[in-house]
Order: C-alpha cells, then sequence, then structure tokens
C-alpha cells in the first residue's frame, strides 16, 4: 500500500480562508460521520468511494484530504483514489482526532453548512416564524392561509401538516402567487425542522411577495412536539404558473441574485469552463426531476434547487469550485443561486438557454468507472443453488433497502467491513454477491474472493431481478454482518422518532450560530 503524504489542519483553514480548491472526505459510514466532523467535510464513504467520487470530486488533480477516525479507511481510500486515476491525494494529519487536537471545531449532524446558515440568515434578518399552536389556531379557525411544505415530495408525504401543499424550496417564488393570489393570504413554510422553513420564507420576503409570510417555527418537530396530529399519505402539489406570474417571478428572482451577486453566464462560457483543467465547474439543474428527464443539457446533474441549498456538501463536494446553475424559467436557478452565493460559493445561472439546448432526455447517471469482470448467475440459478445448499448470498444494499426486503437468507454486508463481515457469515463452498441492481456488489466480487479463497458470483441485476422474477423475498434485520451505520437516523425524519432526540436537534440548531463564529472558515454573507 502506497505511502500517503499529510496535510494538517492549519494547511486545510488556510485554503478554505483563501477560497482555494479542496476537498475534505470523511471516509466512514454516514452514522459516525453524523457524530462529529469539520464543517466542510464531505462524506463520501469507503463502501462506495468509486460510484459517488467522480461526480463528487470530478477535476482529478483537485487537492483531496481524507480522514477517518482511527478506522484504517483512510489509507485504503487513498489507494482507491490513485487507482481511480487522482493525482493529489493526502491523509489529514492525525485523523479526526489531529483535528480536534489542532483546535479543530467539529460539528454534527449531516448537510451542516446548510444547516447553520439557516441558523445565520434566520439571527440576521429575524425571518419571521409562527410557532405550531399559533398555525394550529389559524386552521382551527378557518383563517385565509396557505401552508406550503418546502421539502421533496417524498418526505412531504411521510408526514405533513393538515392542508399543507408541497412545494418543493426551489419552487416556492415561482409558485407562490399562484396559489396564494390575494395578497391579504397568509404564507406559511414548513419543513421537518428549521433550515428549509427559514430559507424558503426569507426567498418569498427577498423576492418581494405582497402576502404575509412566515415560517412554521422548528417545522413537523415542533408540530409533534406540540402534540398536534399530522397527516399522513397527502399528494397536494402545485399546478402549473401562468406566463404571467413566470414573468414577473423571473423578474424578482433575477433582481434577488443581482444583490447576492450571482454571476451571469452564456452557454459559450460554460463551454470555455468544461475544457478548464484548472478549476472544478459543476454544472447542475435545479428544475423538478421530471422536467430534467423530459430535457436537460448534456453532463448537467438533477438537483433540484431546494436540495441543492440543502444538501450542497452531498452535491459539490468540492469547496471553492464554481458551480453554473441552469432552469427554463429565470427563477429558480437565480433563486437556488442567490443563496448559494451567500453560502460563499462563486455561482453563475445561464441566461442564454434555448429549448434546443435542453437535448438530453432521460434520468441523471452518475459517471463511474468500467465495471469490473464478474461471473453473472441468474435469479433461477440462484434459487438452484440455495435449494442445494452450501452458498452464501452476501446483499450489498443499504441496510434500510435489505431490511425493507432481500433474497430469503441473505446476509447484509458493509463492504468497508468486509474482514469483520466475513467472519460472522458460516462459511460456504460459493458466494453470491448482491445489492440493489449488482453495481455495488461488482465491485466487492474480488474482494471476497481474496478474503475467502471460494468461487464468487454475481446476481445478474441485483436483487431487482429476483424481485422481478417474483421469487419469495424476507424482511427485516434478519441476517445483519455488519452494524447498521451506513445511515444517520435523522430525528426529524419518519414519524416514531423519541421527543428526547427531536428537542435535542432544535437545541444543537440553535447553537450553530456560536458554532460558525468558533469555527471561522464559513465565509457566509448574509444578503
Amino acid at each position: 500500500m502506497s505511502t500517503a503524504f499529510t496535510r494538517t489542519y492549519a494547511q486545510i483553514r488556510q485554503a478554505l480562508l483563501d477560497r482555494e480548491e479542496l476537498a475534505l472526505v470523511d471516509v466512514r459510514e454516514e452514522a459516525p460521520f453524523a457524530e462529529g466532523h469539520p464543517l466542510f467535510a464531505a462524506n463520501i464513504p469507503l463502501s462506495k468511494l468509486e460510484l459517488e467520487v467522480y461526480a463528487r470530486i470530478p477535476r482529478r488533480d483537485t487537492p483531496v484530504t481524507v480522514y477517518d477516525d482511527g478506522e484504517g479507511l483512510a489509507a485504503q481510500a487513498v489507494q482507491r483514489l490513485h487507482e481511480l486515476g487522482y493525482l493529489d491525494v493526502a491523509v489529514l494529519e492525525g485523523g479526526l482526532q489531529g483535528w480536534r487536537e489542532a483546535g479543530g471545531e467539529l460539528f454534527i449532524d449531516v448537510n451542516v453548512p446548510s444547516k447553520a446558515f439557516g441558523e445565520l440568515v434566520e439571527s440576521q434578518r429575524h425571518t419571521p416564524s409562527l410557532a405550531a399552536q399559533e398555525v394550529q389556531a389559524l386552521l382551527d379557525a378557518k383563517a385565509d392561509v396557505v401552508v406550503l411544505d418546502a421539502r421533496r415530495f417524498d418526505e412531504y408525504q411521510t408526514m405533513s401538516i393538515p392542508t399543507g401543499i408541497s412545494v418543493p424550496g426551489a419552487e416556492l417564488v415561482l409558485r407562490a402567487r399562484e396559489l396564494a393570489p390575494d395578497p391579504a393570504t397568509r404564507i406559511i413554510v414548513n419543513c421537518a425542522g428549521r433550515t428549509r422553513s427559514i430559507i424558503g420564507t426569507q426567498s418569498l420576503i427577498n423576492a418581494g411577495i405582497a402576502n404575509p409570510v412566515a415560517a412554521l417555527r422548528n417545522g413537523t418537530i415542533g408540530w409533534t412536539l406540540a402534540g398536534q396530529a399530522l397527516e399522513h399519505g397527502q399528494a397536494r402539489r402545485f399546478a402549473p404558473t401562468s406566463e404571467e406570474q413566470r414573468a414577473r417571478a423571473a423578474e424578482d428572482a433575477r433582481r434577488v441574485a443581482d444583490r447576492a451577486q450571482v454571476g451571469r453566464a452564456s452557454f459559450a462560457d460554460l463551454q470555455r469552463w468544461q475544457q478548464d483543467a484548472s478549476r472544478s465547474t459543476y454544472l447542475f439543474d435545479v428544475r423538478t426531476p421530471e422536467e430534467y428527464a423530459a430535457g436537460h443539457l448534456p453532463a448537467a446533474r438533477s438537483t433540484p434547487g431546494g436540495q441543492l441549498v440543502q444538501e450542497t456538501d452531498h452535491f459539490a463536494s468540492v469547496r471553492g469550485a464554481r458551480l453554473v446553475l441552469v432552469d427554463d424559467d429565470g427563477v429558480r436557478a437565480n433563486m437556488s443561486a442567490s443563496w448559494l452565493a451567500q453560502l460563499g460559493w462563486q455561482v453563475y445561472v445561464l441566461d442564454d438557454l434555448t429549448p434546443a439546448h435542453f437535448s438530453e432526455t432521460g434520468a441523471w447517471q452518475a459517471p463511474v468507472p468500467a465495471p469490473r469482470q464478474a461471473e453473472e448467475i441468474s435469479a433461477e440459478t440462484l434459487a438452484l443453488w440455495l435449494a442445494e445448499g452450501d452458498t452464501a448470498v452476501l446483499d450489498f444494499t443499504s441496510s434500510a433497502n435489505y431490511v425493507n426486503r432481500h433474497i430469503p437468507g441473505a446476509w447484509w454486508v458493509l463492504r468497508a467491513q468486509l474482514p469483520q463481515a466475513l467472519a460472522r457469515v458460516p462459511a460456504a463452498e460459493r458466494y453470491v454477491l448482491t445489492c440493489g441492481s449488482s453495481q455495488l456488489a461488482r465491485l466487492a466480487v474480488p474482494e471476497v474472493e481474496a478474503l475467502t479463497g471460494r468461487p464468487v458470483f454475481l446476481l445478474h441485476q441485483g436483487t431487482a431481478s429476483w424481485i422481478a422474477a417474483q421469487r419469495p423475498l424476507e424482511s427485516g434485520e434478519t441476517r445483519l454482518a455488519s452494524p447498521r451505520i451506513d445511515r444517520y437516523r435523522r430525528p426529524y425524519e419518519g414519524t416514531d422518532n423519541p421527543h428526547e432526540a427531536m428537542q435535542a436537534y432544535l437545541d444543537w440548531e440553535f447553537g450553530l450560530v456560536a458554532q460558525l463564529a468558533r469555527d471561522g472558515t464559513h465565509g457566509f454573507q448574509v444578503i
């Protein structure tokens, strides 16, 4: 294994202050990452590094610094990144502990830059909000109120405020006047916790919407803590916007983007930047996934605007890179860009696009390395082998997918913990690897071969092919060979979180402004 050189806390801090490009990558799973990490660390777990890194760190000579917390993952990540063609890879000196000992601030939870920024916005702009009890009283009184839910539609469907309509964050300025045409109608924006409510409310205020606007204070968490009932499985969504309202919203959004000093760019500028080897350029389409699939720019990634502002670290993992945003209405890109500029990014909106530019169709496909060779078997063959015995099935999907449904007898395994996992799986004469599609499982084939010395096969098209063949399935935590640390359990997700966890989450968010000040590297500017 090659010996990696190191970068220090002081070097990374200075690069952040100088707005230089860098990727600080935590290669642990998401749950330990959420227990503590630097503000601008991007979580790209070793388990799926090959499948995520090309999209998230597009330029191969970006200065990349990886770290773990003593688990030995960082050294493996360095080797893998070198194999993937990355030229400037270092290990953080002393790992996470070294960061802490050098005086670096550690943040808990996920998507922290955006959440901390949301708290900063509220503290500086005094974004109006209403408590859950106040909103309930308005609804009970049949007041002239519309509730707009700024989360993703799937989150809204899980649980929502009574009467709430799904209007994901970047859509708010484009759709609000259509949903509340009377300027006397009160608009209430909610999310699960605080950030997207604050950003959504402030977006409408910044854009000059005449209606009184307020955030639902503490979102569905605050609603639940107040003992009030949520709805489940709702499907109320925004309707198409008239051309007149779109034009008006575009003027508003452009004015806000100009205030935030968003850059203007042409398609020719984009083409030049995409050939520029000295800078990383991300191209993000901030419309809905359905609009993206119907037609988008070549090489654009689908990142609905509200989620891009909320999860910027997940999509653009190179701090200091250049972001280019695209829409076809002049509203969503400008509003999203206005927030990203305040978050310290160099961001541009493409202004001269025509329908002909949106020439690609279909869902976004992540760039991945050429697939490794593996001997594949069909679901039918696997069923025969399982009936004969002495075949172990290892499932590399997410633990949530595994618990939802899996091949009977399959073991759930974290790829980054293969040696420990295999010690828990009874030895077999042969191994069959799967995941949802087989893409991640394929990467593990040579690793399982090396560790077991046995024949290893790949299930063709993964568990999806088993399901398509209408084979029997199991659910639940039946055979966990690894701990379920691949995903952090968010206190604001789902409907069965302990009240103590919800309250602790809110208390943590309230403390983020002070933590930002202690960290001192954020570069945020609230307009």
